[in-house]
C-alpha cells in the first residue's frame, strides 16, 4: 500500500516551486489563482524571496502548502494514494491532496491559520525546542513537574521530542532534560508555542473558518495528528483539525499505525526530505521513494 505524507513548517526553501512554475502549466494556474487569493504575491516570495522572507509565518505556511499541493496535481494519474498524512501544516495539504478539501478552501484556511497562529505568538512571547536522545516517557515525566506552561508538542520519531511552551517553562525543561541525560536540547528558530496551550486564541479563529468550510469525504483515510487515527467522515475530520492547534503533533504514533495498516512505501509531496528522514527511524523496514514527475 502507498501512502503520502505533507511536510509542515520548517519544510520551506528560498526558490521553492520555481521550477515546477516554469515547467508545469497546470502548476503555473495554481500558483496565479494562490496569488489571487492571497491577495499578494506569495510567488514573488517563494521564487525570489530570501530565507528570511520565507520565515515569515503568514508566507511560510502558505507556500509549503503550495508547493505540496501542487506536486499531488502534477503527479496527475500517478498520484494514487491508499493514505495519507501531513505533519502539522501539512494535515492541510494531505486533506486537499485527498480531495476532503478544495484547492482554494485548503488555501484560505492555511492563510487564516498562519495570520491567526501569528498574532498570538505576538501576544504571548514563547519559544519551542527539539530534545534529542532522551525517551518521550522520561520527557513527560519532566514536564509534569514543572510549574510553567510547557508541553510535548510534536513526537517526531524516536529519541526526538518537541517541546513547546513559555520561554521561561521551555528553559526550564531544556535545563532539566539535559540533566537527565538528553543529547542535546536545542532552542528553535519559530515565532512561538505551537501546539501547545498559548495557541488557544488561535484555535478559537481558526475553528470559525474550519467549521464554515465544506469539507468531503477523502478518496482515502487520513491519519490525524490528533489522534493518529485513520479518517474519513468529515465531521469527524473537522472535529480533529479544530483539536489540532492547541494538541501535540503525534507524529512517530501515525507512521507506526499506518505501517501497521498496511503501508509499504512513503512518498513525501512538498519541500524537503525531513519526513523521509523521521520515517526511517521510525519504521526502518519501509521502502521510501522519490518523486519523479
Amino acid at each position: 500500500m502507498k501512502a503520502y505524507v505533507f511536510p509542515g513548517q520548517g519544510a520551506q526553501y528560498a526558490g521553492m516551486g520555481k521550477d515546477l512554475f516554469e515547467k508545469f502549466p497546470a502548476a503555473r494556474a495554481l500558483f496565479e489563482k494562490a496569488d489571487e487569493i492571497l491577495g499578494f504575491r506569495i510567488t514573488d516570495y517563494m521564487f525570489d524571496g530570501t530565507d528570511e522572507d520565507l520565515r515569515q509565518t503568514r508566507v511560510t505556511q502558505p507556500a509549503i502548502f503550495l508547493h505540496s499541493v501542487i506536486l499531488s496535481v502534477i503527479l496527475g494519474d500517478q498520484f494514487k494514494p491508499d493514505m495519507v498524512a501531513g505533519h502539522s501544516l501539512g494535515e492541510f495539504s494531505a486533506l486537499v491532496a485527498a480531495k476532503a478539501l478544495s484547492f482554494e478552501d485548503g488555501l484560505i484556511l492555511v492563510s487564516k491559520r498562519a495570520q491567526a497562529m501569528q498574532k498570538a505568538c505576538e501576544k504571548s512571547p514563547s519559544a519551542m525546542a527539539a530534545i534529542i536522545g532522551l525517551t518521550d516517557e522520561k520527557a513527560e515525566e519532566i514536564l509534569k513537574g514543572i510549574d510553567d506552561v510547557v508541553v510535548a508538542a510534536n513526537y517526531n520519531c524516536p529519541g526526538q521530542l518537541v517541546i513547546s511552551g513559555s520561554i521561561s517553562g521551555v528553559h526550564t525543561a531544556c535545563e532539566l532534560i539535559k540533566a537527565a541525560g538528553a543529547r542535546r536540547a536545542l532552542p528553535l528558530n519559530v515565532g512561538g508555542a505551537f501546539h501547545s496551550p498559548l495557541m488557544e486564541p488561535a484555535r478559537t479563529d481558526l475553528a470559525s473558518a474550519i467549521e464554515h468550510t465544506v469539507f468531503c469525504e477523502p478518496v482515502c483515510p487520513v491519519y490525524q495528528n490528533v489522534t493518529a487515527k485513520p479518517a474519513t467522515d468529515p465531521v469527524l475530520i473537522k472535529e480533529n483539525l479544530n483539536k489540532q492547534l492547541t494538541a501535540p503533533v503525534l507524529w512517530s504514533q501515525s507512521v507506526t499505525r499506518m505501517v501497521n495498516d498496511g503501508a509499504k512505501t512513503f512518498y513525501e509531496l512538498g519541500p524537503g526530505t525531513v519526513l523521509q528522514g523521521l520515517i526511517r527511524k521510525i519504521a526502518p523496514t519501509v521502502t521510501i521513494e522519490d518523486i519523479v514527475l
